[in-house]
């Protein structure tokens, strides 16, 4: 009697943690499919050159402003020279033109008749048409410019250079990218949780992130936002314009999973986020 008061009594406290465990789970959705993410500027060039200095390391810290590397700023100094010398030409040309029309003005003035109308519209012309060459050579000079300040390439964010595959001498082509920078200051968490859990789950809910890379160290963070929508795989367009269709059981219909984003709350000192690893996530409510 009394071993069976003893059983009684271990599966009535194992269905009461059970069910506590379930209530907590029903409260408290969690997920395991948590990554880190981050904004990723692509740093590229505005121009096209060989790489002739080269300033950071992959894997390696930078701020807003600093030097990443410089190309080959020759053929750029050459264009703006030109650029300057034909904006001078302008505007000797313009100058040449603007005293053409003084003096046929004057001219006029003194001795009415002794120019045409059609030779004084001429001269007004002439000075227009200097006047805009002279503002294309000056836009000719700022483009110039532009292109031998584009020859060194600034970090546009505080952040982390990685994937870094270049030497000197290399050929960097323009508005190609060439480097990936990591913005330090926009990393947060995306959770992917089922769909039969979203409505437990509202923005500026509390929630606790494990990374696997620290399992030791978890820390909090904030629901920002939840995702409106994931991409359709059914009904997609395959082979031969016809819908793709995965196959399914009529009696098991899986939850599709949304996305979650959460703002870091506080990170510990120990921790370092890093794009693409796993984190654990449950949601613990205002």
């Amino acid at each position: 009697m009394k071993a069976k008061l003893v059983t009684l009594l271990i599966v009535a406290a194992t269905l009461v943690l059970v069910a506590v465990k379930f209530q907590h789970y029903i409260e408290n959705p969690w997920t395991r499919d948590g990554y880190v993410r981050a904004h990723i500027v692509e740093v590229t060039s505005r121009v096209t050159g060989p790489l002739v200095a080269l300033h950071v390391t992959d894997n390696t810290r930078v701020k807003q402003g600093d030097l990443l590397f410089e190309i080959d700023p020759r053929v750029y100094q050459v264009a703006l020279d030109k650029a300057k010398a034909n904006f001078a030409q302008a505007q000797a040309a313009l100058e040449r033109s603007q005293n053409e029309q003084h003096r046929g003005r004057a001219l006029e003035q003194r001795t009415p008749g002794s120019l045409s109308t059609l030779s004084l519209n001429n001269l007004d012309n002439a000075v227009e048409s200097a006047t805009a060459n002279v503002k294309a050579a000056q836009a000719a000079v700022n483009d110039a410019e532009l292109n031998l300040g584009f020859t060194k390439v600034y970090a546009s964010t505080d952040g982390y250079i990685t994937n870094l595959h270049l030497a000197l001498g290399a050929q960097v082509v323009a508005n190609q990218p060439i480097v990936a920078l990591i913005d330090e200051n926009s990393f947060w968490i995306e959770g992917f949780f089922k769909e039969t859990d979203i409505e437990q789950i509202a923005m500026g809910d509390d929630a606790q992130i494990t990374l696997m890379s620290y399992p030791h160290s978890p820390f909090s963070g904030v629901v920002e936002s939840i995702g409106y929508g994931i991409a359709q795989q059914d009904g997609s367009t395959g082979s031969y314009m016809l819908p793709n269709v995965n196959p399914t059981f009529q009696w098991v219909r899986l939850a599709q999973r949304l996305p979650v984003k959460i703002k870091v709350s506080q990170l510990p000192d120990d921790v370092q986020l890093r794009v693409g690893t796993s984190a654990s996530i449950i949601i613990k409510g205002v």
